[in-house]
């Protein structure tokens, strides 16, 4: 039969679980901040079954290039889709919206409405197909994929446009939500809602050290000889937030997943199912210190506790030989809490408040009193261009100028204004920033802050303040790929991430998502 399709020039497309050696579930991990140095520092230390399990079984892509630095929602995107932000249409969880001048959530869709949450979300903002859309449509709706993850973006991206389901926590109630978007009842949801709500379990629970002091490699005696006690009471006003970035938080994630493996029989329907999963490792920030070290080597020990966990049971159900897994870190956020003042770091404080002041100033001296700025938003200034059309001025030039003014404020690294971004001619890797902007939702100027300075967003937010300050880090990070017919190993040379979507798909036998240019790594030995 393939050899007559073949010949009257059809591409037969089997579809998954039908070859030798194809998975039969696929898990794909998303984890923020994963460092593989701390997991060469760990690692004696963490279990057989867990990250060692797969680092044993796996080949590990030690440093896979996102472009530039982006939040976990476009970095997810981009895993997710072999896609930049300037194809798949995610640049960011949250982007200006101009009618309203204020940020607002990129998957915001009035057209649907939410379960367990007054958010309304679709993925209609994504705007290429994604991994899990293309084993749904390969599998022609006998097979299932569903997404968990703390955070509305990355699961609506994880469970993408065809997806059985994508659920998160919502901050407002403390429950698990999801969207009418996805058309299947969540029983697993519902029940955990009803049954063991988190908002009754939060009161109780505490994080403290999972083991002794001396299992914390590197962490000095003076830090060590203190263990962490955070909790999450009600009376705290960032309690989900902080649950959020707790390893409690991935412990709830796996909890959930392995609820969804057994209720739904993942991987024993006749083709390929998908969970995808969202963790995190950031730094704890709801601590009263700014060290962080010991939380830090805690939520790893945790991590390979829950990823032994989460093995344990696909190995029982499915098989881990039948499991394709695949795990991507998502570059780190250059940010950190400030050090303390006794340590005389060069530090210091970009008003946006300010700066929207003077630049009004600037622009009423150039061309007269008017309306020119619509607001600021994430690193980004946003000119008014009905009004610059209306008074038939150029705005390619009030960019320039623009740029050219906020480059001399103090704390200010560099502007690009986007003219320049569209030419190629910004940043220090030009071509990674322009195809990593989306012109929709891109501002007129996009400015940098040095090292050791915050961006203090007193425009929007008057009354908070940012606990975080720059830093300059690398945008890559490392992904590990574990696949029936894939030998174990390392490959240390630089990755483009829009390579690891092709690659799964590839060992899927499957096509590429839509959006996806950029060739397969082959790393299949079968």
């Amino acid at each position: 039969m393939a050899f007559i399709a073949s010949m009257m020039g059809i591409n037969a497309m089997p579809a998954p679980g039908d070859q030798p050696g194809q998975a039969k579930l696929v898990v794909g991990i998303m984890v923020e901040d994963l460092h593989e140095e701390y997991i060469n520092l760990l690692r004696d230390y963490f279990s057989n079954g867990g990250l060692n399990r797969l680092l044993n079984g796996g080949v590990l892509l030690q440093n896979v290039d996102y472009g530039t630095s982006m939040d976990p929602a476009a970095a997810t995107a981009l895993i997710y889709t072999g896609a930049a932000p300037s194809i798949n249409g995610i640049p960011a969880e949250e982007v200006f919206d101009r009618n309203t001048l204020h940020g607002v959530p990129i998957f915001s869709d009035p057209n649907v409405m939410g379960n367990y949450t007054d958010q309304t979300m679709s993925p209609s903002a994504l705007l290429s197909s994604t991994i899990t859309d293309e084993i749904r449509i390969a599998g022609d709706g006998v097979t299932a994929a569903y997404a968990i993850a703390p955070d509305p973006a990355q699961a609506i991206i994880m469970a993408g446009h065809a997806g059985n389901s994508g659920v998160w926590l919502n901050n407002g109630n403390d429950n698990w939500a999801t969207t009418t978007y996805y058309r299947d009842e969540v029983q697993a949801m519902n029940s955990r809602n009803r049954t063991m709500p988190l908002s009754q379990r939060l009161d109780t629970m505490a994080w403290t050290p999972l083991y002794s002091a001396d299992r914390y490699k590197s962490l000095p005696r003076h830090i060590a000889a203190t263990p962490f006690r955070h909790t999450f009471k009600q009376k705290g006003t960032d309690r989900i937030l902080s649950f959020k970035n707790s390893p409690k938080m991935n412990a709830e994630v796996t909890d959930f997943a392995i609820d969804y493996i057994n209720r739904y029989d993942l991987g024993r329907h006749d083709g390929t199912d998908m969970l995808s999963l969202s963790y995190t490792l950031e730094p704890y920030a709801y601590g009263e210190s700014s060290d962080t070290r010991y939380e830090l080597l805690d939520s790893y020990f945790r991590f390979d506790r829950d990823i032994e966990r989460l093995l344990s049971v696909i190995d029982k159900k499915v098989g881990l030989p039948n499991t394709l897994i695949f795990v991507a870190a998502t570059p780190a956020v250059p940010r950190s809490r400030r050090d303390d003042e006794k340590w005389r770091i060069p530090y210091g404080e970009f008003s946006t408040r300010k700066a929207m002041s003077l630049l009004n100033l600037y622009l009423i001296a150039l061309y007269g009193n008017g309306n020119w700025i619509e607001g600021y938003h994430n690193g980004e200034f946003f000119l008014n261009h009905e009004y610059i059309k209306q008074q038939d001025k150029d705005l390619d030039t009030m960019r320039q100028q623009v740029a050219a003014f906020l480059v001399q404020m103090a704390g200010v690294s560099n502007a690009y204004p986007l003219n320049d971004i569209i030419s190629n001619r910004s940043g220090l890797v030009p071509e990674a920033l322009l195809r990593n902007t989306v012109l929709k939702y891109a501002g007129d100027v996009r400015i940098g802050v040095m090292p050791g300075w915050q961006i203090v967003d007193d425009y929007n937010f008057p009354s908070v303040k940012p606990s975080q300050v720059h830093r300059e880090q690398a945008t890559t990070a490392p992904v590990l790929i574990m696949a029936p017919g894939v030998a174990p190993g390392t490959l240390s040379r630089t990755i483009d991430a829009r390579s690891i979507a092709p690659t799964v798909t590839q060992l899927l036998r499957i096509r590429s998502p839509n959006g996806a240019t950029e060739p397969p790594l082959n790393l299949r030995t079968d």
